[in-house]
């Protein structure tokens, strides 16, 4: 194989039970947890990753949109799936026909609305939810008092607690709770925590179902103004690439387009069967690194469509046919997404969601 994924299920489903345990431990009353396998699980697979996940006991999975929770179904996913943003004219029908539980964003479409539904409240994120008042979200609910299953909103600012956007965005949420239960029209399901609000405790926004995504493939966002997070997972996604060439470069050559990268010395550098159109930032270019037999090896010019090069002198066992680890851990040293993130300027997020389904996925115990 050209480049490839290994995706350990077993750390999947630590980190599950991880998130499980950390919630029910702290809390006063039981909370089931919906892992987010939206964007392919992070580009660690859907089915694969919801499989593990319902085989460990999840009820609730999370998606995006129609299509992927329609994948879910086909696949053999039997449990909840709530899709977060898509109620489009066209995706309905697909909604009552596979099973699939909603995100309402608006009053117009809670009218609307034909089969159980969660109800988003925009508390300050301004993105998708109703900014409505709380008298008129619960006169739209009360006109179809049944179909309401849940109430969620999603924080903007969760792991800065140099800010106090959380604490506003909770007493916004809690205030049209308030006016529901007042109402008699208390919804099943309350939920507003992903990975950051669940890893550093704030306790009072994990109503009885908390949405945790990064942390299920193994990693927390570091938090401004806040003490260690309290919960602890470990990435299950490796990343290896194979040795194409071998090329032995005189000193002043230069390497990669726009001659970007000048060899100080002679060199003997290593082509890597995968580039950008495989979910290598370009960024990387002159400064990432791979991992070749438990040492670090820069790259080093442009990180091309299809191809990388690194300086492998201090490397001289390596040959064409080895693997490089782009991803992982090895010989007690290791790069993760959060790693490979800061080195191109992006997020880890986009790094994982990156990775092309043309890179094969492996999985492994």
């Amino acid at each position: 194989m050209r480049s490839w994924l290994e995706v350990s299920l077993g750390r999947i489903r630590g980190n599950y039970r991880a998130v499980r345990d950390h919630v029910n431990d702290s809390a006063d009353h039981p909370i089931d947890v919906m892992p987010v396998v939206k964007a392919d699980a992070y580009g660690h697979g859907a089915f694969e990753v919801a499989r593990v996940l319902e085989d460990e006991g999840a009820r609730w999975l999370a998606v995006s949109n129609v299509e992927e929770g329609v994948f879910l179904r086909r696949a053999g996913i039997h449990g909840r799936v709530l899709v977060m943003a898509d109620f489009l004219p066209e995706s309905r029908a697909a909604l009552e026909e596979f099973g699939l539980t909603p995100v309402v964003h608006s009053l117009e479409d809670v009218k609307q609305v034909e089969v159980p539904y969660h109800l988003k409240i925009d508390s300050g994120m301004g993105r998708l939810g109703t900014r409505a008042e709380a008298e008129a979200i619960v006169a739209a609910v009360a006109a179809n008092p049944s179909s309401l299953e849940g109430v969620m909103t999603h924080f903007a600012s969760s792991a800065n607690f140099d800010s106090r956007q959380t604490e506003e965005q909770i007493e916004h949420f809690e205030g049209v709770l308030a006016a529901l239960r007042a109402a008699g029209l208390a919804p099943r399901y309350v939920h507003a925590s992903s990975t950051n609000s669940i890893a550093y405790q704030r306790r009072n926004a994990w109503g009885n179902l908390v949405r945790p995504g990064h942390a299920i493939y193994g990693y927390v966002s570091s938090a401004k103004g806040a003490p260690r997070a309290q919960l602890e997972v470990r990435p299950a996604l490796s990343w290896k690439a194979t040795v194409l060439a071998i090329n032995s470069v005189p000193a002043g050559a230069r390497i990669g387009y726009g001659g970007i990268h000048t060899a100080e010395r002679p060199m003997r550098t290593a082509v890597l069967a995968a580039g950008y159109a495989d979910g290598i930032p370009h960024r990387l270019g002159n400064r990432g690194q791979v991992i070749v037999n438990g040492k670090f090896a820069p790259i080093i010019g442009a990180v091309s469509m299809d191809l990388t090069t690194i300086d492998a002198t201090d490397c001289p066992e390596l040959k064409i046919g080895d693997a490089v680890l782009l991803l992982g851990e090895q010989g007690g040293v290791s790069i993760n997404a959060q790693q490979m993130a800061r080195m191109a300027g992006t997020i880890s997020y986009s790094v994982l969601c990156g990775i092309n389904s043309r890179v094969k996925r492996v999985y492994v115990e």
